[in-house]
């Protein structure tokens, strides 16, 4: 089969006004709720999309690890790839896709760092080899072998054998607060629903684009 002749007709679900919460924040939890129920792979996986200071766009996927009414939370290694594109260029875009719900959630926004304690307070919750982990690896730089990884953390694991792994100074937390949120759900025949909200001061303001 031709990649061209690839499709599906989406008829799972539909999204109306009438149905959707006038807060963005409130309706994506409804969606990962649902997400939730469905028993999805990792509904909390997202792709974040950051541009670097060479104005290089980049893409990955990342866990979210938080959610309250101030925005989304992942963690990652201050010295990655992403780490120095937020520092040189603190916006970013998230994208949530739910196949099987036929459904995908866009968030743009302003990134800042958490707090010290707020990493701090994640990191601890990790498994253990979770937080070596992330010592081990000088993230997104050029390693001569996989070896370098194994031989830094049985290294590591000889050192903190029985003690509390601290908080890297390299790694953290990253909240996008987000000033525009777009919910599309598929429909059949190509005509599917798309809501966008974006922030007007202390509120957000809702319309329906053309798919």
């Amino acid at each position: 089969m031709s990649i061209a002749d690839l499709r599906r007709d989406y008829r799972s679900h539909v999204l109306v006004e009438a149905d959707a919460s006038d807060d963005p924040l409130v309706q994506f939890r409804r969606w990962f709720d649902d997400a939730l129920r469905a028993e999805l792979l990792e509904p909390n996986a997202m792709t974040l999309a950051t541009v670097s200071a060479d104005g290089d766009p980049a893409a990955r996927t990342v866990l979210l690890k938080g959610l309250d009414d101030t925005g989304f939370v992942f963690f990652t290694n201050y010295d990655s790839a992403k780490g120095r594109h937020l520092t040189s260029h603190p916006r970013a875009c998230l994208l949530f896709f739910w196949g099987e719900l036929e459904r995908q959630v866009r968030i743009t926004g302003d990134v800042e760092r958490l707090g010290t304690a707020e990493s701090l307070e994640y990191f601890r919750s990790r498994p253990r080899s979770s937080q070596l982990g992330a010592w081990a690896s000088p993230q997104s730089q050029v390693i001569a072998s996989r070896t370098v990884l194994d031989d830094a953390l049985a290294q590591l694991e000889a050192t903190h054998a029985s003690q509390e792994i601290p908080l890297p100074p390299f790694w953290g937390g990253y909240r996008v607060v987000p000033d525009a949120v777009e919910f599309w759900q598929g429909r059949t025949s190509r005509l599917h629903d798309r809501l966008l909200y974006t922030r007007q001061g202390h509120d957000w303001s809702r319309v329906r684009l053309a798919p």
